[in-house]
């Protein structure tokens, strides 16, 4: 109870990568601040390594979620035919649900968006029926934050190569070993005469901070950590925010909505939560504060704004234009499978990425946008089958036994994730019937991408699959892309940023337009996705909008 009647400067929703940035940076200029954070704080023991049931391959539940039951969600397929969906289904587009979000499970890719990413339409025009539009910031507004988000967090790359984007300082951590298999597909780039070099990646590939480094688990994706490597804000930002005393973390809340006054203004929220630490009783309660940040994610920040409709926004707070929820964006991932040929040794070792090329980001002929193509992480078994087999070979019986044998440590796969061209039809909006175990209206996932991701995402497979060809690849197959909402862990757009209110929800920092005091800090705000993993995008954001709420 202390939580909800104590007084605060600031209240975060959400404690992953955003929240727990804002969370470290504003409780050491001593701010009081309360994390709302609807998941649990989960140590290594907690997290099972169960290969069915993770964020890699949820067949049966994932590792992370808290009454899956009691939060489902409705989608709507193309055909408009809806239903509804658990976090563990695919369709859900579920995002890791603990202290630390994603960051907790994720492949670590911390990868700058190219600066032409922020003028996609200056650059390529908007296509007909697309929202596609420019960031109002430019890449040089977001570098400091870049440069800091790597060093306070934790980044390993090789500052030598990445020449893609312009950057001042070197990485703080080396790169990850190149592995028998990057090598033999350096020597195939090297056919094509493509440029390439170690992607970065949040892990602490020597100690880093007080932490050990990594020691190439081979559970590496999808579980977590060992030995604490993985990097995010859960074990850098968040602590130091704890460790002030000024900041207070209540966990099992959810936030059902944002409290305002009659004059519209931003109060508080309304969140239910434990009635004691390990009770499965809830309590409706209340909490106020000067500033609220709201961090869960791009489905659940929209879903949040819907709720708090008044009468002074009938609409859901920051929808005056009808932007909250629309653009939903994820990043389609055409994925190349090849068998390596005798002699090629895959050690097998996570995180398994190693060898990445920009050459397709920008500039690619008939298409708009790119994506930046890597070799995939350590693989399970598991999905090996599930995902990877040749098409030909039987999913059961003594062949696929054999083929199991002998091909798990022959696979590779290569991946990308492409720019989407965003659809103001792809949306996140309040069911009218289904609701979650408070009562509240789930969200509902409607709508596709545009027809322009598509044809992008097949040019990527193709170059993928010439890639695999020049290295020397045995076999090479892959699957055609269709058209479909793609809304899943990179999920962003839905309250994008817009330097004028008819535009878009928050201005160029942060703050939701007519509201001075309410604040995005999540993949929400993103324009556009970019060709890249979005995560140290997210951070950069979130360091420089809590800079400005400092300095206001």
């Amino acid at each position: 109870m202390s939580a909800a009647s104590a007084p605060y400067d600031v209240i975060i929703v959400g404690a992953g990568l955003g929240g727990g940035i804002a969370a470290g940076l504003l409780a050491a200029a001593g701010q009081r601040v309360l994390i709302l954070e609807r998941g649990r704080d989960l140590r290594y023991r907690d997290i099972p390594t169960d290969h069915l049931r993770h964020h890699r391959l949820s067949l049966y539940g994932d590792n992370t979620t808290l009454d899956p039951a009691g939060h489902p969600r409705v989608f709507v397929d193309p055909a408009g035919r809806a239903r509804t969906v658990l976090p563990h289904e695919a369709d859900y587009n579920n995002n890791a649900l603990t202290v630390g979000g994603g960051a907790r499970v994720w492949g670590m890719q911390a990868w700058r968006f190219h600066p032409d990413d922020f003028r996609m339409a200056s650059r390529y025009g908007t296509p007909v029926g697309s929202s596609l539009a420019d960031w109002p910031i430019s890449y040089a507004d977001l570098a400091p934050f870049y440069e800091r988000a790597e060093h306070e967090i934790g980044v390993a790359g090789d500052h030598a190569s990445t020449r893609y984007a312009p950057r001042e300082r070197a990485y703080p951590l080396p790169p990850v070993p190149l592995s028998p298999t990057g090598a033999w597909l350096a020597r195939g780039a090297d056919t094509l005469g493509w440029s390439h070099f170690t992607p970065p990646l949040a892990v602490n590939t020597v100690p880093y901070h007080g932490r050990a480094a990594c020691v190439q688990c081979r559970q590496c994706i999808g579980f977590a950590c060992p030995t604490d490597a993985r990097n995010g804000s859960h074990n850098t930002l968040l602590p130091r925010a704890l460790a002030t005393r000024r900041c207070t973390l209540v966990t099992r809340a959810h936030v059902a909505r944002v409290i305002t006054d009659a004059a519209g203004r931003a109060t508080g929220v309304e969140y239910f939560a434990p009635t004691a630490p390990d009770s499965a009783q809830t309590a409706r309660r209340t909490a106020h504060a000067k500033t609220i940040i709201l961090a869960g994610g791009a489905i659940e920040t929209a879903r949040l704004l819907l709720l708090s409709a008044s009468p002074q926004h009938p609409h859901g707070l920051g929808n005056h234009s009808d932007h909250v929820g629309r653009h939903l964006q994820g990043h389609y991932y055409p994925v190349v499978s090849g068998l390596l040929p005798p002699g090629v040794e895959n050690p097998n070792l996570g995180p398994g990425v190693c060898l990445a090329t920009t050459q397709f980001n920008h500039g690619n002929p008939g298409v708009i946008g790119g994506a930046m193509l890597a070799n995939d992480f350590v693989k399970l078994p598991i999905i090996f089958w599930r995902s990877h087999l040749p098409p030909d070979l039987p999913r059961w019986g003594l062949a696929n036994k054999r083929a199991m044998r002998d091909l798990y440590l022959r696979g590779i796969d290569l991946r990308g994730p492409v720019q989407e061209i965003p659809s103001p039809d792809s949306r996140v909006t309040l069911d009218p019937t289904v609701r979650d175990r408070f009562g509240l209206p789930v969200a509902r996932l409607s709508g596709t991408t545009h027809p322009e991701t598509v044809r992008t995402a097949e040019f990527i497979r193709a170059r993928a699959e010439e890639w695999l060809r020049a290295a020397g690849a045995e076999r090479v197959w892959s699957s055609p892309m269709d058209l479909h909402l793609s809304a899943s862990q990179h999920q962003a757009g839905t309250a994008r940023l817009a330097a004028d209110p008819r535009d878009g929800v928050t201005d160029p920092f942060g703050r939701v337009h007519g509201h001075d005091n309410l604040w995005i800090t999540d993949g929400s705000l993103h324009v556009t996705n970019g060709g890249f993993n979005p995560a140290l995008t997210i951070m950069a954001l979130a360091f420089r909008a809590a800079e400005k709420i400092l300095r206001q």
